[in-house]
């Protein structure tokens, strides 16, 4: 007994975000080395498909089940808390332009250093063929549901929707062409200013059964979140089982440029923001979202993270929580750097990669549609596919071409997925300063 007292001591001790960093660690050293062992294996093949790719999704999916009413909860509850009608109306604006800002500082950073590397340029021979080799039927799927997109006239009206109830249940589907999850926030948010335009004894019984499915929608995520480094560990393994560093080395300077690209916006841009426009410490601040960033690279899902966010920026980071539901449940879809200035680049690097000479206006409708494609790309797993491809037949590049990345695509997602959290926290600190809130770290 007395030896395996400190053990179980020690395993308590454990915070989470260090738990899912070692199942994090785990799962990629384990997915390397079957990937190196047992590549072609028929069994291997079957056991990442039947067992630990599943396993990965049960734990993606107990948190998926809770995601809708919690945006609905927390969206209603931030704007019903903000009170004045007018103070939403500046706290929204604020979040919108502040979003716009930083979105396109991202992807100008990402097109810069696709014109300075040019990564696109040079891969001939074996090479090329390998690369024109992964052009499957994932990519076609992916083509044909770019195929479908709607006309910006009809986006806007199916913001605004006929059953808030449809969009609730078809948010995650990929084929549903309504408004889906955006049109769900857009009747959370009058839901949410309705509620603060009138005060009666009902409408505060209403808001305390939102406030009650909130308390009880985070406590399912808190139960759900126990086996997130087992989950985190099923998912990652299968990525790199799958992945291997054979392809990473084949598209090395496309890779490269992406992760400095993100690593730019979230080290300099938003330490200055944090520093010099909200008074903290950017590594004070890193320190104290580990668990956010762990488990939105783990996922690549701005969705899956969202009960995370809203708990680490309320307590460990103490912005009110009218801030934090309001800003945080629309950054989950609305604020996307990292995917705008994934966009950006990738349009780019196929450009170069087809010989398609790429002029200055151009570029600028690479960096609009972008920015665009940003503020409204879907916070889920290869949510940011369909938008690429329109960009790239706008621009005269063959829309089958995204099938060139796909190979490594899931690896930048799951990277260009931290800078989308720390993005929408950062907006968050950033809005809560301006409106008086004391933030210390």
């Amino acid at each position: 007994m007395s030896n395996s007292q400190p053990a179980d001591t020690l395993k308590k001790s454990l915070p989470q975000h260090t738990k899912i960093f070692i199942g994090l660690a785990v799962g990629i050293v384990l997915g390397l080395l079957c990937n190196a062992l047992f590549a072609d294996a028929a069994w291997f093949d079957k056991l990442l498909r039947n067992v630990i790719a599943p396993f990965g999704q049960i734990f993606m999916r107990l948190i998926f089940m809770a995601v809708i009413p919690l945006i609905f909860s927390a969206l209603v509850l931030g704007v019903a808390e903000l009170g004045d009608v007018r103070q939403l109306g500046r706290v929204g604006m604020r979040t919108l332009l502040f979003t716009i800002v930083l979105t396109t500082i991202s992807v100008i950073i990402g097109l810069t250093l696709v014109n300075i590397v040019k990564p696109g340029v040079g891969l001939e021979g074996p090479d090329r063929d390998a690369l024109m080799s992964t052009i499957t039927v994932s990519a076609k799927a992916t083509i044909e549901k770019a195929a479908q997109a709607k006309s910006v006239v009809q986006t806007i009206l199916d913001l605004i929707p006929k059953n808030p109830l449809s969009d609730a249940t078809h948010a995650f589907d990929d084929n549903y062409t309504g408004g889906g999850i955006l049109a769900l926030m857009f009747f959370s948010l009058f839901v949410g200013i309705a509620l603060a335009m009138v005060r009666s004894q009902r409408t505060i019984v209403f808001e305390q059964c939102l406030q009650g499915l909130y308390d009880v929608v985070m406590k399912i995520i808190g139960i759900a979140m126990k086996m997130a480094p087992y989950g985190v560990a099923a998912l990652v393994m299968v990525v790199a089982a799958r992945l291997g560093l054979n392809i990473i080395v084949l598209l090395g300077k496309f890779v490269l440029v992406v992760l400095v690209g993100l690593l730019i916006q979230m080290l300099i841009v938003y330490s200055i923001v944090l520093k010099y426009a909200v008074g903290v410490s950017p590594w004070k601040f890193l320190k104290n979202i580990q668990e956010v960033i762990i488990t939105a690279f783990s996922t690549s899902s701005s969705n899956v993270t969202l009960p995370v966010s809203l708990r680490v920026t309320e307590h460990n980071l103490k912005v009110p929580r009218n801030i934090t539901n309001f800003v945080l449940t629309l950054g989950s879809t609305a604020n996307q750097n990292g995917t705008a200035l994934y966009e950006g680049v990738v349009v780019l690097f196929l450009a170069q990669f087809f010989g398609v000479e790429l002029g200055i206006t151009q570029q600028i409708t690479v960096v609009l549609a972008s920015i665009l494609a940003g503020i409204g790309t879907a916070g889920v797993p290869g949510g940011s596919l369909p938008v690429i491809v329109l960009v790239l037949q706008s621009v005269g590049v063959p829309g089958e071409a995204i099938g060139v990345i796909f190979g490594v695509d899931r690896i930048l997602d799951m990277s260009r997925t931290v800078l989308n959290v720390t993005g929408d926290i950062t907006v968050a600190m950033f809005i809560a300063k301006s409106e008086g809130a004391e933030l210390k770290l």
